[in-house]
């Protein structure tokens, strides 16, 4: 798996889609928007729903990995580490390891965020580091080695300031670190919107960063904050890849919603070699 948690070459150039990898459908068309396929896909799960197996395979005839963003709602960070929910950690981690295909899990990403129900005016630091290292452990005591655990706080908010340090569950238990930030009406250059939360990121670990979440607002800005994106990442070698939030939520992310210039603004840009490659060329699956 080492050739997929840090690259030789190439980044990763990811997507999260509407009933994406469930049905490849989706995939297809947006490799048609776009002009070149994702090879990161994002599968949400919320605590409790099974591994969604047909859907990583999707992902992997296509090319890509599949990253299942893991949202604990209903239970409290204390709960997990406790063992509360052993039982179904193990019939999950199982499930992964008879797939047989890796695949990336972001376990209560944007920890810092007061608006998680996992976030500080819920848990503490300590109290969500315990979790992720128990589903960890979890996972390490099933016999599962095919997994890509991420950590991705949202970027910094001076409003009020939480630190990412004591959120770090360790190098141990960690092997991409991701980050989730948008441009948005105040934040319009690549610098505005990461490079506070990236400096600081890189005073608590050098592990890879990707970026797990981003869009920009679909108005005449967004051209050129598309810009801005392609080029922060491309300047960044410590950052392997970005993930596009292609979806219709508290605003209209979806590139289909933008302009055709800033469509094509990010055709262009992800034409470049550099993004996107084949994920099933980087690494041999025993069988």
């Amino acid at each position: 798996m080492r050739p997929l948690i840090r690259p030789a070459s190439g980044k990763y150039l990811g997507a999260s889609i509407a009933g994406a990898p469930t049905s490849p459908t989706p995939l297809e068309k947006y490799a048609r928007l776009t002009g070149k396929k994702p090879n990161l896909v994002v599968d949400y799960a919320a605590w409790g729903d099974g591994f969604n197996a047909s859907g990583v395979r999707n992902a992997w005839a296509s090319g890509a990995l599949t990253l299942v963003s893991w949202e604990p709602r209903d239970i409290t960070m204390k709960e997990i580490a406790a063992g509360r929910s052993d039982p179904y950690l193990k019939e999950f981690a199982l499930a992964v390891r008879r797939l047989n295909l890796p695949v990336v899990i972001d376990f209560a990403d944007e920890m810092n965020g007061a608006w998680e129900a996992w976030g500080p005016k819920h848990a503490t630091a300590r109290e969500y580091v315990a979790a992720y290292r128990h589903i960890h452990d979890v996972f390490t005591d099933q016999a599962v080695d095919g997994v890509i655990w991420t950590w991705a706080p949202n970027i910094v908010n001076p409003d009020p300031q939480v630190a990412l340090a004591p959120y770090y569950p360790g190098d141990g238990y960690v092997d991409w670190v991701g980050v989730i930030g948008y441009f948005t009406r105040y934040e319009g250059s690549f610098a505005a919107v990461f490079r506070r939360t990236l400096t600081e990121l890189r005073t608590i670990t050098d592990k890879p960063i990707i970026i797990v979440e981003t869009g920009a607002e679909p108005t005449s800005r967004r051209t050129a904050e598309i810009g801005e994106l392609f080029a922060g990442v491309a300047a960044d070698e410590g950052i392997i890849g970005v993930v596009w939030f292609n979806q219709a939520k508290r605003a209209d992310w979806r590139l289909e919603a933008g302009s055709t210039e800033s469509l094509n603004e990010f055709r262009r840009l992800a034409a470049g070699a550099r993004y996107g490659f084949d994920v099933r060329t980087r690494v041999r699956i025993p069988r």
